[in-house]
């Protein structure tokens, strides 16, 4: 068994292990919390390069479902983050709502619907991405039933995909899209050991419990929302608060000011695919203007 000493760096957000005085060897990956509209667009094609460089990252995952003025995606803006250096597109409920992007996402292996949406469902669920010298990383993308459409269990679905996978690599990724905090924790739990990493999507609200389960893998509650937060989780104020005051339909506006990005830095350790480090980016920070 290996001798690991734990370390703090002077963010609290963030924990290396190191075996017997000496780095692990890792392969670092960048997950974007759910990009919302033209502004999170904006500040993943404006700043991932800079987070790429600073955090020495060899993999990029987004979660890009809401990205076409909040609710689906285009092709065109698909391109357009895998032109920014972003290897793996994820989604979630909304991926359908621009149809447009069904033909699409039969030929883009690495666009991805959740996993466990019936069999003949237009894309795929997961990907196993070819880091050539690097390695290959595989993503898995998901979805919860608890106060969601009631589709196939993700639990199982999880196992099948993810013995598929560990086939070709131990380098796994999850993308567990749900309303259910409980839901996500659970998943966490029963993949604890199974992957490298399970990360939280869909609640657009960056959670504060990043850590490394015990088994080796990296888990997030929730990434958060890269898009702009003068809004109610990215839609504008007024039409959000009148469906609580009125409790009757309005429109969806996708709001547009005060853009932020959210996203989790993880890595992995190449010998054994476990998660070795989890560190929350939130920027600008709320006390900073954007």
């Amino acid at each position: 068994m290996l001798n690991f000493i734990r370390l703090f760096y002077l963010s609290p957000f963030k924990v290396i292990f190191f075996e017997k005085g000496k780095a692990l060897d890792t392969l670092n990956v960048l997950f974007i919390g759910d990009i919302v509209g033209n502004p999170g667009i904006g500040m993943v094609t404006n700043f991932i390069r800079s987070f790429i460089d600073k955090h020495k990252i060899d993999f990029v995952i987004a979660n890009g479902e809401n990205a076409a003025d909040g609710k689906g995606i285009t092709d065109k803006i698909a391109q357009k983050f895998f032109g920014a250096g972003i290897h793996v597109i994820t989604s979630g409920n909304h991926i359908w709502d621009k149809f447009q992007i069904h033909e699409y996402m039969m030929q883009e292996k690495n666009l991805l619907r959740p996993m466990n949406f019936p069999k003949g469902s237009y894309g795929s669920g997961y990907t196993i991405y070819n880091l050539g010298e690097k390695g290959k990383i595989g993503v898995i993308n998901l979805q919860g039933r608890v106060f969601m459409y009631p589709i196939d269990d993700p639990f199982r679905t999880a196992d099948w995909v993810i013995e598929k996978i560990k086939a070709e690599t131990n380098f796994v990724i999850v993308d567990m899209h749900a309303e259910a905090t409980a839901e996500k924790i659970a998943m966490g739990w029963y993949l604890d050991g199974k992957v490298s990493a399970v990360v939280g999507t869909h609640s657009h609200i960056q959670t504060a419990d990043e850590r490394i389960l015990p088994g080796g893998t990296a888990y997030i509650t929730d990434v958060g929302m890269t898009g702009p937060y003068d809004s109610i989780i990215g839609m504008k104020r007024e039409s959000a608060m009148k469906r609580f005051l009125y409790v009757t339909p309005a429109k969806y506006e996708a709001a547009d000011a005060d853009a932020r990005l959210a996203a989790v830095v993880f890595s992995i350790d190449k010998s054994t695919g476990k998660g070795v480090s989890i560190e929350r980016i939130f920027y600008p920070p709320f006390n900073e203007k954007s």
